[in-house]
């Protein structure tokens, strides 16, 4: 790239790192850097880290052919003035206009959006959304996010919240989520809970006298269980890794066939870290949104992998500018 091609720098910012990378018109990334985002240090520390990827990739591309900065950020993002409220697992953060502090140190136009819409818009012009009107989008990682395209626009509610699938109940008296409720989806399959279920679940298999992969991939030290090695124990026919993940797919369908009853939208696309699940978890999902739903939308429904990967979070702040 040449300092007068035209390009976007896309953020996508986390709790542990931000990733921002230069983005051509057709969604491709074609430079990116990671720094660390120092979220538990405030919210200033945070935009200084942001302004110091974005200032990282200028001096190797120049800014000449810079078109604009996309951003997107876990929390909500007011519809009023784009101010980021509450996210998670950042540190006295309460309501930051991040964008404006971006605009005012580049003087460049920059757009905001919650990550997981970003996610869910990047799917819906490069990935697996493309064919679709309307679909759900789902994040299944560290946590559970969702974002809802309606119309081949993002839908993000008259206040900016819109798409929180990971906080359907499918247990009102059930664990304890990060939220403040119970029940929720997010505290049943996300990335920190489903492992700690596991854990517990190799725990008492282990004093039945019953082995399991799992603990053999991890050489017996439980702590290092995470969701990649329960799908790898899966894919070695481990009953028990089999079953967890079964459940968790089975639970996922559930909340999605009550969002599915609500909006009608009949397509979903799933991504984020834990959605390289094997197949049959696919399966569970589908069989389990199919055999909830209402009957009028059983034969239209989709589950789909995303495409985009771990790039969907830049190309999707990206495309905030490209379709403005």
């Amino acid at each position: 790239m040449t300092s007068s091609s035209a390009y976007v720098i896309g953020v996508d910012l986390g709790a542990t790192t931000i990733k921002s990378g230069i983005v051509d018109e057709e969604g491709r990334i074609l430079d990116q850097v990671v720094v660390d985002a120092m979220a538990l240090s405030g919210p200033r520390a945070v935009i200084r880290q942001i302004v110091l990827s974005i200032r990282q990739l200028f001096e190797r591309h120049g800014r000449a052919g810079c078109r604009g900065i996309g951003i997107g950020s876990p929390g909500v993002v007011a519809s009023s003035d784009g101010a980021v409220l509450y996210p998670p697992n950042f540190a006295d953060w309460k309501r930051v206009r991040v964008a404006d502090a971006v605009r005012k140190t580049f003087r460049l136009p920059v757009a905001i959006e919650n990550d997981a819409n970003c996610a869910a818009i990047a799917e819906a012009h490069f990935g697996s959304g493309k064919r679709y009107n309307d679909f759900l989008f789902v994040i299944w990682g560290t946590g559970v996010g969702g974002g809802v395209i309606i119309d081949r626009k993002i839908y993000r509610g008259p206040y900016g919240g819109a798409g929180e699938i990971g906080h359907v109940a499918v247990d009102h008296n059930g664990p304890p989520c990060n939220c403040g409720s119970r029940g929720c989806i997010e505290s049943y399959i996300g990335q920190r809970y489903l492992s700690d279920r596991t854990r517990r679940a190799v725990a008492e298999a282990a004093k039945r006298g019953e082995r399991s992969a799992i603990g053999q991939l991890v050489k017996g030290n439980l702590a290092k269980i995470e969701p990649a090695v329960i799908s790898n124990a899966a894919l070695r026919g481990d009953r028990l890794a089999i079953g967890i993940l079964t459940e968790a797919g089975t639970l996922l369908g559930c909340a999605l066939a009550s969002v599915v009853n609500v909006l009608e939208i009949r397509t979903v696309i799933i991504g984020g870290g834990i959605s390289a699940v094997p197949d049959f978890v696919f399966e569970a999902i589908r069989e389990t949104v199919r055999s909830r739903v209402l009957t009028p939308h059983r034969a239209g429904i989709r589950v789909l992998r995303a495409k985009l990967g771990n790039g969907a979070g830049i190309i999707g702040a990206a495309s905030l500018i490209y379709f403005r």
